[in-house]
């Protein structure tokens, strides 16, 4: 059974940089998911180091921090029935190459290094993200068109 859940996405700074962010909020609002909160941030490393901190043995972990480093980013959460998993597949593969037309990461990127976005795997780990990056909390409200999105 579908669950109503919170998920993670951040558009990286190469997505900030390349105007992407209006385009990315629209195909989650088309879609029928509530947006929960969004702010543009510019974390430092220690912020970085710590949500990629299940990558810090991987050999391009410094690299990916450089990146991360390199420009603003847009955090959001999004809300609706299984956000995280209906999330991922809107975002497409982590390598873009395998990434279908029509997903965020199939249309928009080519490289893995530069990927446009980033999205919660879990729920779990959705909720550690959004602990770290939105510590005031998240918006609590009722979107009027639930109605015409989910069946009663």
């Amino acid at each position: 059974m579908s669950t109503s859940e919170q998920t993670y996405i951040m558009v990286k700074p190469d997505g900030v940089q390349r105007g992407l962010v209006g385009e990315i909020i629209a195909r989650f609002e088309k879609r029928g998911f509530k947006l929960a909160a969004l702010k543009l941030a510019s974390p430092s490393k220690e912020h970085l180091e710590k949500h990629y901190s299940d990558l810090s043995d991987k050999p391009f972990f410094p690299k990916l921090i450089k990146y991360m480093l390199s420009g603003p980013v847009v955090c959001m959460v999004w809300e609706g029935l299984d956000a995280v998993k209906t999330g991922r597949v809107m975002l497409g593969a982590t390598n873009p190459l395998a990434s279908a037309p029509g997903t965020i990461r199939g249309d928009y990127a080519l490289q893995v290094g530069m990927n446009v976005c980033h999205g919660s795997d879990s729920v779990e780990n959705g909720q550690k993200e959004i602990a770290l990056w939105f510590p005031e909390g998240v918006a609590q409200y009722k979107l009027d068109a639930q109605t015409w999105i989910y069946e009663a």
